[in-house]
C-alpha cells in the first residue's frame, strides 16, 4: 500500500495543511479584528485632537 517515505510525506502534508487552517482561523478571529479596532481608535483620537486644536486656536 504505502511505503514508509510516502507515509512520512502524507503526514507532512497533513501537518502543513492543519497548521495553515488554524493560522487562518487565528488571523481571522483575533489578529484582523484587533488591527481594525486599533486603527479605528487611533483615527478617532486623531480627529478628536484635531477638533481640540481647532477649538483652541
Amino acid at each position: 500500500m504505502f511505503e514508509f517515505d510516502q507515509y512520512l510525506g502524507f503526514l507532512a502534508f497533513l501537518t502543513i495543511l492543519t497548521i495553515g487552517f488554524w493560522l487562518m482561523i487565528f488571523l481571522l478571529a483575533f489578529v484582523v479584528p484587533y488591527w481594525l479596532f486599533g486603527n479605528l481608535i487611533e483615527i478617532f483620537k486623531e480627529k478628536r485632537e484635531a477638533r481640540r486644536a481647532a477649538r483652541e486656536e
